[in-house]
């Protein structure tokens, strides 16, 4: 990591709004666009096979239905460039507003989209092309959310204050899940457009909560030193790839992991004729839900122990979980299926996910969101691909490949952290003592 930042970065400007009230905003707004994205991955294990697609073959329709979830995750990075350049310019605060915005208006218009049926090989055209547009959007959201809490909270309390906009990522699938089995039973299209069409209302509640929070104080720093770059996301490239690249392989076990969990397994147990996928989601209503209160728990956890130590409690854990998840799941046993999403939700997505905020915040304020952006919004491209090519390997070697590759991801992420530094206790806004994704600090400000 670059060793430079602004001029008396220490010298914050005052913080003008409590940090629960802004860390609660970040966590609302998250979970409004995480609901918006994630509607998406479930419809498209459930319907979109037939709807958009119109084949009857079940394996070909899940690998045509997560090729097109794919694309979104493909340009997320694309979403976390412009808002690194933009957030790093203007502020987090607009560029979190224009994300919701986009997110809503793109979410809804999927929900209102004519189907295979009605206007043929045009109806999966138009859903690609708003899904590129919702990846985008969703690529600008998470950078400047996690920033707005962590350059608010206190120096101490960053782990736990970091967690809370990560709440919003369960409780947007809490919310999907939720929706996507109450209009099961509707008739028609009307069962997977209604979720779509939700999100307009969100959004406006987002947008209330959003608008009433203050600007991060130490992007306000940087306004005020005259210290904003021409070309904040360029120069991130530029300086710290190799940090870039250290973050997407941290994240494979959590977010590569998380859709195989989560997606993927939807379309499984319909492809093997374990049961219904609906008890699928009821295990991720369940995993979900703990994870309102688990991200807080490994947040705190982080600030006494450290992020290293809790990340290595889920990389390792993915390890470990792969074959005994599946395992679990191909029982048919609605007991068993809940007990193992739940679980690989828990133990393996929520120690990694909660510490990511305050882990990865290290860059000079005036390039950081571009910073966490990039690497965030990189792993995407692998992680997108992941229900399809779990597909893919399940219909080539069956549900042990799927398996293996759930606890390669761990592997991957397990030995990227084993050569990263630990950073807690650390201030933001401090320069690394020397180039890591995160590292340790000499001095801690009180």
């Amino acid at each position: 990591m670059s060793t430079t930042s602004p001029a008396g970065a220490d010298q914050l400007a005052p913080r003008k709004d409590n940090p629960v009230k802004v860390s609660l905003a970040s966590m609302i707004g998250t979970a409004v666009e995480s609901y918006d994205f994630f509607i998406y991955a479930t419809a498209s294990a459930a319907y979109f096979g037939t709807v958009f697609f119109a084949t009857d073959n079940a394996l070909v329709g899940a690998l045509a239905s997560f090729a097109t979830l794919a694309v979104g995750f493909l340009f997320r990075p694309l979403g976390g460039y412009l808002a690194g350049h933009f957030g790093d310019r203007i502020g987090r605060k607009r560029i979190l507003i224009w994300s919701l915005v986009v997110m809503g208006v793109v979410t809804t218009a999927i929900g209102l989209l004519p189907t295979f049926a009605a206007v043929g090989i045009i109806a999966p055209i138009l859903l690609i092309a708003l899904r590129i547009i919702q990846g985008v959007a969703y690529g600008a959201e998470w950078g400047g959310a996690v920033l707005m809490a962590v350059e608010h909270a206190p120096v101490r309390r960053r782990g736990f204050f970091g967690a809370l906009p990560q709440i919003g990522i369960p409780a947007g699938l809490l919310l999907a899940n939720g929706v996507i089995l109450a209009t099961a039973n509707l008739p028609g299209d009307w069962a997977w457009r209604v979720p779509f069409l939700l999100a307009s209302v969100m959004v406006i509640i987002g947008l209330f909560i959003r608008l009433r929070v203050a600007e991060s104080p130490e992007f306000e720093t940087v306004q005020q030193q005259d210290a904003v770059l021409k070309q904040p996301a360029l120069e991130t490239l530029k300086q710290d790839w190799p940090i870039i690249l250290r973050i997407i392989g941290l994240r494979l076990a959590e977010t590569g992991g998380y859709y195989v969990t989560t997606a993927f397994t939807v379309s499984y147990v319909g492809l093997a004729l374990i049961t219904e996928g609906s008890n699928v989601l009821i295990g991720t209503l369940v995993g979900s839900a703990i994870g309102l209160v688990s991200h807080l728990f490994f947040g705190a956890l982080s600030d006494r122990i450290g992020r290293k130590k809790v990340f290595l409690i889920g990389s390792i854990f993915t390890i470990a979980f792969g074959i005994p998840m599946f395992l679990l799941i191909n029982t048919g046993s609605l007991v068993m299926i809940v007990v193992a999403i739940a679980l690989s939700l828990v133990l393996s997505h929520d120690p990694i996910f909660a510490v990511e905020s305050s882990w990865f915040s290290e860059l000079p304020a005036n390039r950081r969101t571009s910073g966490i952006s990039l690497g965030y919004n990189g792993a995407a491209i692998v992680a997108g691909f992941l229900p399809f090519i779990a597909t893919a390997v399940y219909g080539w070697v069956g549900w042990i490949g799927a398996a293996v590759l759930f606890s390669a991801l761990g592997v991957i992420s397990t030995v990227v952290a084993l050569t990263v530094r630990e950073t807690a206790p650390a201030v933001v806004g401090t320069a690394p003592a020397e180039p890591a994704a995160v590292s340790e600090r000499a001095e801690v400000r009180a």
